[in-house]
């Protein structure tokens, strides 16, 4: 018996089923091929009695050299794995295949195991929270984040998809097709900047949307646009994650952007009559036409994140200002990668259980600014602490600022920029060309600047 229950819980009865996991061996051992509809659902760990899990885990060993497995062969496979000596495993596998109820309900069998190990493993994990709780060696709130994750892993791990037909597959894609005509092409959510919603076509639930720069290229000021964006076109909840900048440094930025005011204006206080029935103006659409929620604490794990998004109501998007900053949970890593690359999967994973879309802003390596003639046009590969990143990442995202190269630009009021899309798990990869107002921290598209205005000269 597992030694991880205590006296307690063998009192109440440890969850299995001897019944099952004897009848599901004893219908391996009478037709072999039922492996291949079990092995999806049930593994060797899920087992309760250690022998039955040896049976099945030699069974699977030879089921994998040859198809057809018969007790003989299992047995002698037993034998020299020293768990069965020859006549009393001869024995139990002939009582195993004797006393079967019914071949054809092997994947209840299955079903039956792995509901019953998912229930001890349960039962072990919250044991461990509470010896945490008792030990008092953590903060409430740090053993609370170790609940959430341990249940989210254990809860991942028993999640499987099925084969499906190709006529029901069929089912599925007509279904898009029609409302992806009737959306005209974007399913998912629109950053509202056109020629970036053609490439995209549309920030869809589960996706991981890297938008990397280095600093001082506006990708702070790139996201907050498209939160705000999509905060004004659809009825969701924004929520803004700032491991940089403080509530108030977002709100002005928004602001500033939002109402056409200086940002440095701002700053200095320098603002007039005009500017406060601008703010006013802004303000009122904001707060009754939005739903952004802004979230300031440094060093955010996404346990801390996931914690807090789950009691978020009609949840939309998710921006994360920005990676470097976060930290992993809590664990020793060996360099920065390591520790990115967990927190990148995290996100990822993040963003596929809330069904959102997650808007995560990275810096880039400084290889990019040692080339010749200036600093370059940036590609994923810049990715500081890359690796996990451009693989976990749907969509790549980096800002190029021709300021940087271009000493005309200095000074000018709003100029071109390019917003790179290096990677596109939707569509394709290309530059759109984006117009940059660093005065109100604000991009538009190149075509139409503001809704109703003329494009700049």
């Amino acid at each position: 018996m597992d030694s991880t229950f205590s006296q307690t819980d063998v009192i109440r009865t440890v969850p299995a089923s001897v019944d099952a996991e004897q009848a599901l061996l004893g219908a391996i051992l009478i037709d072999s091929q039922k492996i291949d509809e079990v092995a999806s659902i049930v593994s060797v760990e899920d087992f309760y009695i250690e022998a039955n899990g040896a049976i099945y885990a030699a069974a699977l060993a030879l089921h994998q050299i040859k198809p057809d497995v018969d007790a003989v062969m299992i047995l002698e496979e037993l034998k020299k794995n020293g768990v069965f000596q020859e006549k009393e495993g001869y024995t139990y596998l002939t009582q195993l295949a004797e006393s079967t109820p019914s071949v054809s309900n092997v994947r209840d069998y299955a079903n039956i195991i792995r509901d019953k190990s998912l229930l001890r493993r349960l039962i072990q994990l919250t044991e461990e929270i509470r010896n945490e709780a008792f030990e008092q060696s953590q903060e409430a709130k740090d053993i609370l984040q170790d609940a959430e994750r341990l249940i989210f892993e254990l809860t991942q791990g028993y999640v499987s998809s099925e084969f499906v037909t190709i006529d029901q597959a069929f089912v599925s894609l007509f279904a898009r097709l029609r409302m992806l005509r009737e959306n005209k092409g974007a399913l998912g959510i629109k950053t509202h900047y056109s020629q970036l919603d053609d490439v995209l076509n549309g920030l869809e639930e589960g996706d991981l949307v890297l938008v990397g720069a280095r600093p001082g290229m506006g990708k702070t000021s790139f996201v907050l646009n498209i939160a705000t964006n999509v905060a004004r076109h659809i009825k969701s909840t924004v929520a803004i994650f700032s491991l940089e900048m403080s509530t108030v440094q977002i709100a002005s930025r928004i602001l500033s952007s939002e109402a056409r005011v200086s940002s440095t204006r701002m700053r200095r206080g320098d603002l007039n009559d005009d500017d406060f029935a601008k703010f006013v103006e802004s303000t009122n659409a904001l707060c009754h036409n939005h739903n952004i929620l802004i979230d300031d604490t440094a060093g955010i794990t996404v346990t801390d994140m996931r914690s807090k998004l789950r009691r978020v109501k009609n949840l939309g998007l998710v921006v994360v200002d920005y990676l470097q900053l976060m930290r992993g949970h809590g664990k020793r890593y060996d360099n920065k990668v390591n520790e990115v690359a967990d927190i990148t999967w995290g996100l990822k994973m993040m963003a596929k259980e809330l069904k959102v879309p997650v808007l995560l802003c990275s810096q880039l390596s400084r290889s990019n600014e040692k080339s010749t003639g200036g600093q370059r046009r940036p590609q994923a590969s810049d990715l500081r602490d890359s690796g996990a990143i451009e693989q976990d990442a749907d969509m790549i995202l980096l800002l190029y600022n021709p300021e940087h190269n271009n000493p005309d630009l200095k000074g000018q009021s709003g100029y071109e920029v390019e917003c790179i899309v290096a990677k596109n798990r939707h569509g394709a990869t290309k530059t759109v060309k984006l117009y940059w107002e660093g005065e109100f921290t604000r991009f538009s598209t190149v075509e139409h600047t503001y809704e109703n205005e003329a494009p700049p000269a």
